[in-house]
């Protein structure tokens, strides 16, 4: 081979224009974990090569081109493209490799091969399950610089395959193509660079179906518990921990679709929103049960105390008192003493056993009253109202107001971060 076949056709000063185009037949194993996907395309390079030496007696009459085999390929100088961030890539084969070598009259060389290649994406999960990726192809000579090839996108640049179809993905049209020049440091050179842009959008529609649905619907479950009784503990306290129960299970199964990455996720914002609900319900009921346990000791114990301070009043141990309970006074009149003939400056009292000497004055004995009262009249009505019912009641309607504006907050803000 001589020396003018090993270097490329270029000019003194002027870099080989090679040109490339793809036509890309199929996306698929799009593969989050390894964070790569595979394509299938063909590829076309063309480029003139000045050195060849025609003859019109290979073309056919009426032809301007001539297909040759691949071998032939061998014989000529061909530039040395690589697929910068590829992890596999190679020319597809069945009985020998799908490729082939065009030679037109005016001296240029079109060179076409089918390939499969995996190429790495580096992908952000934030807005995960509306996350779009962008995942480029990078194509770039090997060994020559710049100043030796210089590479173009064709006129038609990069195609898709019009029956091409993802199952999780929409590819964004059109493609963003690139043509840049960039330094290597490994390569200690200016090496010209193509690129390709590949927008895949994923798709909502199973998400909506297998996720935000159902988890919707058990946190409106948890409602129903506001609408049971305290009569119905067990119920209850099974519904509210039924619903936590199926957000976790659900919530673990969905993270095994992704790689446990370090930040937080639109899902997770959204199944941390359904479980603090749930949770919230939960809560909810602890807190009206002890309302109503304090309720209830209330209630009975009224009936024990009112009569034993009725009746040592009786007695004369609590002349002058009041007795004081929590959720109301009672007023005791203690009974007026009567005076016996008795020598100046004695007084006795009747009923008590003889003569006693005055009583001190003390002050009335009081309880330690509640912070938040229980239960109390209202005074429009005069209806009883109870502490733990009147929050059931208004848990009904807070809540689902509350998840409303969570809702309503949540898909705005994640539409206009993805758009």
């Amino acid at each position: 081979m001589s020396f003018q076949e090993v270097r490329p056709p270029s000019q003194k000063g002027s870099p080989v224009v090679v040109e490339f185009s793809i036509f890309v037949v199929d996306i698929n194993s799009i593969n989050v974990e390894d964070m790569d996907f595979r394509v299938d395309m063909f590829v076309h390079q063309k480029w003139v090569e000045s050195r060849l030496d025609l003859h019109d007696d290979i073309f056919e009459e009426g032809d301007d081109h001539v297909i040759l085999p691949p071998e032939f390929f061998d014989n000529l100088w061909q530039p040395d493209p690589y697929f910068l961030n590829s992890k596999i890539s190679e020319i597809a084969t069945l009985t020998h490799k799908f490729s082939s070598v065009t030679l037109y009259k005016n001296s240029t060389v079109r060179y076409a091969c089918m390939m499969h290649a995996i190429i790495a994406c580096q992908m952000e999960f934030q807005l995960y399950p509306m996350d779009i990726q962008i995942c480029p192809i990078y194509i770039e000579s090997f060994s020559y610089h710049n100043q030796k090839i210089r590479l173009k996108w064709a006129d038609n640049g990069v195609t898709i395959n019009p029956e091409l179809k993802l199952l999780q993905y929409n590819l964004g049209q059109p493609l963003q193509l690139e043509e840049t020049d960039g330094y290597m440091p490994e390569k200690y050179g200016n090496f010209s660079r193509l690129a390709v842009y590949f927008r895949f959008e994923r798709q909502i529609g199973h998400h909506l179906i297998q996720t935000f649905a159902p988890s919707s619907l058990v946190v409106m479950l948890s409602w129903f518990s506001f609408w049971l009784g305290l009569d119905a503990i067990p119920g209850r306290v099974t519904l509210l921990v039924t619903c936590m129960l199926t957000l976790v299970t659900m919530f673990t199964g969905m993270r095994a679709d992704i790689p446990p990455v370090a930040y937080v996720k639109a899902l997770d914002l959204w199944m941390a929103g359904c479980m603090l609900f749930v949770f919230s319900a939960l809560g909810e009921f602890v807190v009206v049960k002890v309302l109503d346990v304090q309720y209830q000791y209330q209630v009975n114990k009224v009936p024990k105390v009112l009569p034993m301070r009725i009746s040592a009043m009786e007695k004369g141990q609590c002349v002058g008192t009041v007795a004081n309970w929590e959720g109301g006074t009672v007023n005791v009149r203690p009974r007026k003493p009567t005076q016996t003939p008795t020598t100046p400056g004695q007084v006795s009292l009747q009923g008590n056993g003889g003569p006693q000497p005055p009583l001190p004055p003390t002050k009335q004995p009081t309880r330690r009253q509640s912070i938040l009262s229980v239960a109390w009249t209202d005074t429009d009505t005069g209806i009883e109202k109870i502490m733990w019912r009147e929050i059931d009641k208004m848990s009904r309607v807070v809540f689902p107001g509350l998840f409303l504006v969570f809702v309503v907050l949540y898909w705005p803000i994640l539409i206009f971060k993805t758009s």
